[in-house]
């Protein structure tokens, strides 16, 4: 039994990690310019997303910047009229759970705004749960865009070679 496959579509290169690298690193310095308060998200953010192409990176964004709204969004409510209660915090999970499947997001999604709810509940923090929950949510468009635009502008070598025509 193999705990891995390695296709050969999946294997890292060296222009790939270079990519993913920039990213990250404008992630962070325009989260910085624009006065996030915490930028190291939006890096985060991006490697998430980041794949290949575009085709395969635009659905996984779409999904990831709805599931940090509805996760975000659960979590400040919840904070904001329970607190750090664990109690409320596992009722908060499966409430999102619930809408969740109402919206149709995907269980990864599912995951990713437990992982926002987590982040706004269980953190304390002295700002208003709301400012937390807005600025959480920035934080991770923001890199999802940065992703995006980066995956659009700068094609992988092999992606731009399925494009030319064999001779």
């Amino acid at each position: 039994m193999k705990l891995w496959t390695w296709k050969r579509e999946n294997r890292p290169t060296i222009q790939n990690a270079i990519r993913t690298s920039v990213a990250a690193m404008l992630s962070v310095l325009v989260a910085r310019l624009v006065g996030m308060p915490e930028a190291y998200w939006a890096a985060v953010a991006t490697v998430v997303v980041m794949q290949s192409n575009l085709s395969a990176t635009l659905p996984l964004a779409i999904e990831r910047i709805a599931a940090s709204a509805l996760g975000a969004s659960v979590g400040a409510i919840e904070a904001t009229l329970f607190g750090h209660n664990v109690i409320a915090f596992g009722l908060a999970m499966f409430v999102l759970g619930l809408a969740s499947l109402a919206l149709r997001i995907e269980k990864t999604g599912y995951r990713y705004a437990g992982i926002t709810l987590a982040i706004i509940v269980l953190i304390p923090r002295t700002d208003a749960p709301w400012k937390i929950a807005m600025h959480r949510f920035l934080e991770v468009s923001l890199g999802i865009v940065v992703a995006l635009a980066v995956v659009a502008v700068w094609r992988e070598k092999e992606q731009l070679q399925a494009r030319t025509p064999e001779e």
